[in-house]
């Protein structure tokens, strides 16, 4: 079935801005510039500001939300008020997890590549689908164990690739470890996050993005207010600013104001969360989710193609061993073999109904899947 050129400009937004949302986080990483009090030129080190900036792209979402409102006004084949009154409180737990997550993150981009950032984030399958058998009771299929079990020897080979290009890195071993880990255990909040909007948020049918819109509100304010304390807290080698704190928004600002190009890669980043957002949306409505995983997962081909053409890291053909083993662990546990299994022995068929996501109706997948 051929594409709309509507569904081929979602599937390119979501593929671009979905890279742009990385790569351009790994590009402030990259620039080195003066802090304040005429301090010497140290690298552009702040994941937390950077966090924030996400959570603001976020925010931004429910502008997004409200216009799809205004235009669904009195149309009569909206199946989902969508007034629907609910407690904002709902999505400050989940909030709370995804800043945590989300800032770890940040931290990790800083010790390793953006390819490998981009691929170890492929571990959520694993904690997701033990989560969700161990809080809500769900029994999953031989499929999805394999899809597991593949997934952790992706992990294991792109984390065996990340040490034996060691010697070419700009990171330390020691970093790459550290980062890589910490995405991990990001993963591992990102997964407590994906239960906690099952078990209490779908059942009140909000739209997804007013659901992101408002846990980015949530992560906004409170890791906005966090950035003060953070100011005076040390951090020892953690620290990439001057002070040897866990964050100095201030002199991220003065290296902003001293490197205009910092501000540029930001209000990137800022602003690709939030077109990434409403694209996967619209994609799952208009085409399908095995579609919109599928576009996911070419954005770690583009993100990892981009670093190295810009010499951000080194080639090593054990990573494209790892991309292929994670992606066959996404396809099993995501069911896309079985569609594949359907074309081979039926020929290809229009997407199934139960592949589709109403872009007013429930969502089953995880409200927030670009932090």
């Amino acid at each position: 079935m051929a594409w709309t050129k509507y569904q081929l400009f979602l599937a390119g937004l979501m593929l671009i801005t979905g890279s742009i949302n990385t790569l351009s986080a790994k590009w402030a990483d990259n620039f080195t510039a003066e802090g304040c009090g005429g301090s010497k030129e140290h690298p552009f080190k702040h994941p937390f500001l950077q966090a924030v900036g996400m959570f603001l792209g976020e925010f931004s979402c429910l502008a997004a939300f409200f216009l799809l409102r205004c235009r669904s006004t009195g149309q009569s084949d909206s199946n989902v008020d969508l007034q629907q009154p609910f407690n904002s409180l709902i999505f400050l737990p989940p909030a709370l997890c995804d800043m945590t997550g989300t800032s770890l993150m940040y931290v990790a981009l800083n010790m390793t590549s953006a390819s490998s950032f981009q691929m170890l984030r492929g571990a959520v399958i694993i904690f997701t689908g033990l989560f969700s058998v161990a809080f809500l009771g769900r029994r999953l299929a031989p499929s999805q164990w394999l899809g597991i079990l593949a997934t952790i020897a992706g992990l294991v080979v792109v984390g065996l690739a990340d040490l034996l290009s060691k010697d070419n890195s700009q990171h330390k071993l020691s970093e790459v470890i550290t980062g890589d880990l910490l995405i991990i255990m990001a993963q591992i909040i990102v997964a407590i996050q994906m239960v906690l909007e099952e078990k209490f948020i779908y059942k009140h049918n909000v739209h997804p993005l007013r659901a992101v819109g408002t846990e980015g509100f949530f992560g906004f304010v409170i890791l906005s207010l966090c950035l003060v304390p953070m100011y005076y807290i040390p951090a020892g080698s953690f620290s990439g600013n001057p002070q040897g704190t866990l964050e100095d928004a201030l002199d991220a600002f003065c290296q902003v104001g001293r490197q205009p190009l910092i501000a540029v890669a930001l209000l990137g980043n800022i602003s690709s969360i939030a077109f990434f957002n409403f694209a996967g949306i619209s994609v799952t409505k208009e085409m399908s989710a095995t579609t919109r995983m599928v576009l996911d997962s070419l954005r770690t081909v583009v993100i990892w193609a981009v670093s190295l053409a810009l010499g951000w890291e080194t080639f090593h053909p054990l990573q494209i061993l790892g991309f292929l083993i994670l992606l066959t662990g996404t396809a099993l546990y995501n069911g896309l073999h079985r569609p594949l299994l359907s074309c081979l022995s039926r020929g290809w068929r229009p997407t199934q109904e139960g592949e589709h996501e109403r872009l007013l109706g429930d969502s089953r997948t995880p409200i927030n899947e670009a932090s």
